[in-house]
């Protein structure tokens, strides 16, 4: 019995220390002093690495075949595999210089000089310094991919951009002249404005410009430069009296097509992550493109012509292109409104301007790539707000953001206008830059690399 009451005593005072632990324990952590904070440690997330090499696959369909087969049915079938091989060698060309110094000069190290808001230092040229264990860093702490990745990625976007700048000067431009502009204006052109728009240091990064995908970077960029580019090449022998209609409207939608589903991997995979961001980039691509593709046609038909298929591939591209900047940047119902008045402003811009102007911006780059990436830009900074079902912080002051936007698109336009004098000038000097017109008339195709699309 006694020995049974020791027990329940000593199981009583256990209890009894038990219950009291709980206030011995606040006690202890109100006297104790804070924990630091443990350091985010950043780690390489496979499913995001997986879904960036998808995306990084993707962007490179858009060139080919995408756009090859895009352009190429617009041209006469004279040209057809002329235009192909020019944007198939300038990509390759791209991809090249880039990792020789491009991404460096984009991306890597800022210059101690005054100037690491507009162009990267040489520190990380021939990729030094990257191994398969280097990791980039995403728009989430401690969540990274792996830097080879992201310098593919980076890559394409370098490299289908320069080969929209041949859109507007196909059918005349020699090919070695226009491997030369490639090499020049991708140095001069593209390599800074990426830096400044997209790098952590860059003007207007830290500016707060918003360019979810390349709207500045890539189509501004593009378009103005092939404007540029056109004007001072000259007109294509019988422009405009000389009706020069598409070869092949079934090759042009089926790369329209293609460049549609790799749109994807351009938009959705500017999130660098597997996530929420890339899923709003995601609908935006499908609705904000939608929305282009039918606008485009009702515009036809406000015209009193029938609704074409070529216009249902321009306004497809039209959408594409203003819904870049926007991609993560908007909310869908945005992104659909976005689309709509793009691809009725471009509609305007190739029907009516481009013939009362006069310049001969072959297919059309200017028209669309420029003056929708254009709309897109300053429209992004409209739908970015909370009250039209933007991602915008509560407080977005719409007015300053509308300012950075049209700074950035100002800045773009005028650097993109300077250095393709520059790198058009440099061509010429080195190559002529127009082919004989014995070869225009004949096509380039021949004339240029000894072939024919078609027998």
């Amino acid at each position: 019995m006694k020995h049974a009451l020791k027990i329940a005593g000593a199981a009583g005072l256990t209890a009894l220390a038990f219950a009291a632990m709980p206030a011995w324990a606040q006690d202890a952590a109100l006297q104790a002093p804070p924990a630091a904070a443990a350091p985010v440690v950043a780690t390489v997330n496979k499913g995001d690495t997986a879904w960036m090499m998808t995306s990084t696959v993707l962007v490179m369909m858009m060139i080919l075949p995408g756009l090859a087969l895009f352009y190429g049915g617009l041209t006469r079938s004279k040209n057809m595999l002329s235009t192909m091989t020019q944007i198939g060698a300038v990509a390759c060309l791209a991809m090249l210089l880039w990792v020789m110094y491009g991404y460096s000069l984009a991306f890597g190290p800022d210059l101690t000089s005054g100037f690491s808001n507009v162009i990267g230092s040489l520190d990380k040229a021939f990729l030094k310094g990257v191994t398969p264990a280097s990791q980039a860093a995403t728009f989430t702490a401690g969540v990274e991919i792996p830097e080879y990745v992201f310098i593919c990625f980076q890559m394409t976007f370098a490299a289908i951009t320069v080969a929209l700048v041949l859109g507007s000067v196909v059918e005349r431009m020699k090919f070695s002249a226009v491997m030369a502009f490639a090499a020049v204006w991708l140095t001069i052109v593209y390599f800074p404005i990426a830096h400044m728009v997209w790098a952590s240091s860059g003007f207007f990064f830290k500016a707060g410009a918003l360019d979810f995908a390349g709207g500045t970077v890539v189509h501004i960029n593009a378009g103005v430069s092939a404007l540029v580019a056109s004007i001072m090449l000259g007109k294509r022998m019988g422009y405009p009296t000389t009706p020069m209609p598409p070869h092949s409207l079934t090759l042009t939608a089926v790369g329209t097509g293609l460049l549609w589903v790799g749109w994807f991997g351009f938009n959705a995979g500017s999130a660098l992550e597997a996530n929420g961001s890339a899923g709003l980039a995601m609908i935006n691509t499908f609705v904000a493109t939608a929305s282009g593709a039918l606008f485009w046609m009702l515009a036809e038909r406000l015209r009193g012509h029938k609704g074409s298929a070529l216009g249902f591939c321009s306004g497809i591209v039209a959408g594409l292109v203003a819904v870049t900047p926007a991609a993560g940047n908007s909310g869908p119902f945005g992104a659909i409104v976005l689309g709509a008045v793009a691809s009725l402003v471009c509609f305007f811009a190739v029907s009516v301007l481009k013939p009362k102007l006069g310049y001969d911006d072959a297919l059309d780059a200017f028209g669309v790539h420029g003056i929708g990436g254009m709309v897109g830009a300053i429209g992004t900074g409209i739908v970015y707000a909370p009250s039209l079902g933007g991602p915008g912080a509560a407080d977005y002051a719409m007015g300053a953001k509308l300012l950075v936007q049209v700074e950035a698109v100002v800045v773009t336009t005028i650097w993109a206008t300077i250095g393709t004098v520059i790198a058009i000038l440099i061509a010429k000097a080195l190559t002529g830059l127009r082919v004989a017109p014995e070869v225009e008339q004949e096509g380039l195709d021949l004339g240029e690399h000894g072939e024919r699309a078609y027998n």
